[in-house]
């Protein structure tokens, strides 16, 4: 699972990951509740492999099979954060939780580590094999950002209402795929 701070944000990542050919489905407040019943259900399945979700997410859903835990953002309040990273302690169950950190998050992720009583262990990263792929995650972000604003623009156009779906058709994904083969 993937949490990020707006809903905007989830669509981004998911279409993202989407483009890097990663199977991931968002799930955020703005869904209605058939769209949102219906994400959870495809990651419980298995048939999407990562939830890409807000905080509605944090709390109250049973999702027994979830490995790790990636914040995306690091939540503004520092009980999300229990709440978050206590999805993959389900059933006596052990995960990982990474955290984002920017240096703008440095203050939240204190705010953390003070609730919780420990200091979390830092994840070292070597630059070489991030820069590796740095080109195709800025390709995909670029094409997801395109997407997301296609979409905002048939659905000014047509005047849709909830056009914006939870499914890969309200982003012309599965009619881009078909194309492609």
């Amino acid at each position: 699972m993937v949490f990020c701070s707006t809903c905007a944000n989830t669509q981004r990542v998911a279409l993202m990951l989407r483009n890097l050919g990663l199977t991931a489905i968002p799930l955020h407040g703005q869904m209605s509740q058939a769209k949102r019943l219906g994400a959870l259900n495809k990651f419980k399945s298995k048939s999407r492999s990562i939830l890409i979700a807000t905080d509605v997410a944090s709390r109250g859903l049973d999702i027994p099979h979830v490995d790790v835990v990636l914040n995306f953002d690091v939540p503004t309040h520092s009980k999300d954060y229990i709440h978050r990273v206590g999805r993959t302690a389900r059933a006596g169950r052990s995960g990982r939780a990474i955290t984002y950190v920017t240096q703008y998050d440095v203050e939240l992720y204190q705010r953390i580590e003070h609730l919780i009583g420990k200091k979390l262990p830092l994840y070292k990263t070597e630059e070489q094999e991030v820069m590796v792929l740095m080109e195709r995650v800025t390709e995909a972000q670029r094409y997801a950002k395109l997407e997301i604003k296609d979409v905002m623009g048939r659905k000014k156009k047509h005047n849709r209402g909830d056009a914006e779906d939870d499914t890969e058709e309200s982003i012309g994904f599965r009619k881009k795929m078909k194309k492609k083969h």
